[in-house]
Order: C-alpha cells, then sequence, then structure tokens
C-alpha cells in the first residue's frame, strides 16, 4: 500500500512570509487583523493584509510553490511532479480591474481559473502530469490536497505539490459579504460568545507531497503523513449548513474509517472555526457529538479567513503541531459560548493524529486526517 507523506511546506500568511513566522507569531497569540481601507470606496473594515495593499494572486502562488520546493530540499525541473493548485476566488481581484476598463483584449484569457495552476506547472517544469485547479469554496484547500494524495496513492504521481492560494480582498467580494451580513465590524473570534462573523484574510499554502518509499530514497525530512479524507455535500442551502449537521458527520466518519481509526484516536482538531453565529455553532455541535475532549483550535481569529486557502493552511499548521507537539490557541477567544475543549494558549501535548476541518458555502465538507509518521 502506498504512503504519502509531506516532505515540504510552503506558506504565507498575513502573520508572516514563511510557515516558521506565521507559526511563530501563532503560537504566541498574535492577530494580523487590522482595520484597513483599502478602496476608497468602501468603508473601513478589519481585514487581515499580507502587506500594506492587497495581494496579486499569481505572484503570491509563485512565492509559496518556491519555498515549498526549496523547503523540501528539491531542485528544478521537476518534469514527473503533479500540480494542484486551487482558489475560490481565483483572479477576481484581474476580472474587477478589466471590468472598470472595459478591456476587450485577450488578457481576460490569461485569468481563466484554471491558469493559476499551469503557471505553477511552468513554474516547477512539470510536463507530462496532470495539472488540476479545483474551486469548491472553502473547501477547495483540502480538497487539493486530496487529489494530490490521490495522484501518488493512483500510481500517477510518485510526487505532487498540492495548496491553494486566495487573494480574495477586492471590491466586489467585500461588498458581497457585507451585504450578506457575514463580516465582523471589530475583529474575528471564533467560538466566542460575542463573535460578530467573519474577516477576509490573504494567504496560500502548497504542500509537496511524495510517497514515502520515494521520500525515504531521498532521505528528506518528513513533516507528516497523510492518512485519508471524508468529502460530502449537504445539498441544502447556497449559505447556510444544513443544521441537522448529517452531512458533515458523514464527511468526519468517512475520514475516520478510511484511516482505521476512531474518535478516540484523535489529539487534536484544527476547526474551520469562522467566527460566524451560525457556522461556529454548526461545527461545535459536530465536535461536541464526535469529539466532546479532543482539543479544538481555529487560527482565523489570527490570519482571518483565507476562504478557499484555509484549508491548505490549516492543514500546514497541523503538520507542525505534529512536527513540534505544540497545540496553536484559538486567537481572538475571550468567552466561548460551547462546551468543547479549546485551546486558548500554545501549549505542549502529545500528538499523534490530527484532523483538519472545513466547511465551505453550497454544504462542501471535507476532512482530512495527518500522523506523525513512524
Amino acid at each position: 500500500m502506498v504512503e504519502v507523506v509531506v516532505t515540504g511546506i510552503g506558506l504565507v500568511s498575513p502573520l508572516g512570509d514563511s510557515l516558521e513566522a506565521s507559526w511563530r507569531q501563532l503560537l504566541a497569540g498574535k492577530s494580523a487583523i487590522r482595520l484597513q481601507q483599502p478602496f476608497a470606496e468602501l468603508k473601513q473594515l478589519p481585514l487581515a493584509l499580507i502587506g500594506q495593499q492587497p495581494v496579486y494572486l499569481q505572484a503570491l502562488t509563485r512565492l509559496v510553490v518556491s519555498a515549498a520546493i526549496a523547503d523540501a530540499g528539491l531542485k528544478l525541473p521537476l518534469t514527473d511532479c503533479g500540480v494542484v493548485v486551487g482558489s475560490s476566488r481565483s483572479q477576481q481581484a484581474t476580472w474587477e480591474r478589466l471590468a472598470r476598463r472595459h478591456d476587450r483584449s485577450e488578457e481576460w484569457l490569461n485569468t481563466l481559473p484554471h491558469m493559476n495552476a499551469i503557471a505553477s506547472a511552468r513554474q516547477i517544469g512539470a510536463s507530462l502530469v496532470p495539472v488540476l485547479a479545483p474551486m469548491a469554496a472553502c473547501a477547495t484547500g483540502i480538497w487539493a490536497l486530496f487529489q494530490g494524495y490521490e495522484l501518488i496513492k493512483t500510481g500517477q504521481c510518485q510526487r505532487a505539490i498540492a495548496g491553494a492560494a486566495e487573494a480574495p480582498v477586492t471590491p466586489l467580494t467585500l461588498a458581497g459579504f457585507e451585504r450578506m451580513g457575514a463580516l465582523a465590524q471589530t475583529g474575528s473570534y471564533p467560538f466566542d460568545l460575542q463573535r460578530q462573523g467573519l474577516v477576509l484574510g490573504e494567504g496560500a499554502s502548497v504542500l509537496v507531497l511524495e510517497s514515502a518509499e520515494l521520500a525515504k530514497q531521498r532521505s528528506a525530512r518528513i513533516y507528516g503523513q497523510i492518512l485519508s479524507f471524508g468529502l460530502s455535500a449537504d445539498a441544502y442551502y447556497a449559505t447556510k449548513p444544513d443544521i441537522e449537521g448529517k452531512s458533515a458527520i458523514a464527511a468526519v466518519k468517512q475520514c475516520l474509517d478510511r484511516a482505521q481509526l476512531s474518535p478516540t484516536d484523535i489529539d487534536y482538531i484544527h476547526a474551520h472555526g469562522t467566527a460566524t453565529p451560525i457556522g461556529d455553532r454548526h461545527e461545535a455541535g459536530l465536535i461536541s457529538y464526535l469529539f466532546p475532549q479532543v482539543p479544538v483550535s481555529s487560527t482565523k481569529g489570527a490570519t482571518g479567513h483565507t476562504l478557499g486557502a484555509s484549508g491548505a493552511l490549516g492543514a500546514a499548521f497541523c503538520l507542525k503541531a505534529l512536527q513540534q507537539q505544540l497545540l496553536p490557541p484559538c486567537v481572538g477567544l475571550e468567552r466561548s459560548e460551547f462546551d468543547i475543549n479549546l485551546v486558548t494558549t500554545g501549549d505542549c501535548s502529545k500528538i499523534n493524529r490530527a484532523l483538519c476541518f472545513s466547511f465551505g458555502f453550497g454544504g462542501q465538507n471535507a476532512v482530512m486526517a495527518v500522523a506523525k509518521y513512524e
């Protein structure tokens, strides 16, 4: 049976320009969320920006792909490396810019949703391999990792880069979420009694996945092993989860069953935790039902909600927790509404297996299990 391991991680978030920098800030309980007004036509809102102005998707993706390859100790070109790079908003910032100037040039063709994945394939010199560009709302990151995992498990590749990038701070995105009443007005407070809603954040994370055999042949450093995934869809409502949570629970159980695990085998859960009233209630209900004692945290109070990239960031933080045996805190939480084991400060803990949750609009549920590699 083919085992899939992670040998490299590239991550950029509002907390820092690398996984290490972001992890240090996260453990210290820091938040990158600040009141910002990047667009004169819109009011000031809390946002988590990487720089002083909204980032460009292509530049952000190129940066994390390069970081992941370097972290894995690989050299280009990687002709036989599969590529899976997703995004839920894709090149929307460019689309809005072109629409404002009524541009009818062929530049539109360079901004189609799959072009970012193609650019990543060109960047690493991949050829004659699958190049995929999943879009599954906020579940995109874990979907991308699942597809990269499947490329290796099915023997299509022995190595793949997989993850997601998001540059969602655009006028239309902000206006849309504001119209829905989903945006917080002061900050992001996952699972808190006084939570207001989500805070948009920029970010990207790409992982180098390899068969364990290939990783051992080249004596690669291994962050951890990917055990399994669970995927489902509510088919209930465009923006609200099914209040009974049956489909989300099914995704979790599917993930556990595939890895031959029980809920008591899980040592940590990286929750989706967007700080929306309905979303957190839905997720907390699932956790209290299946994992009443398991330590839980959401990192969105620190990074903001990076939409499609959030699951890929969460997976990277899970792997870092396994590597360092440290639990990241639920930044922004002061008084929990729910009776679940929420982590409030970065703390040492024995972590052998962890789950990462993503629950996207349209009821798109994605769950990933990772473990220390022995």
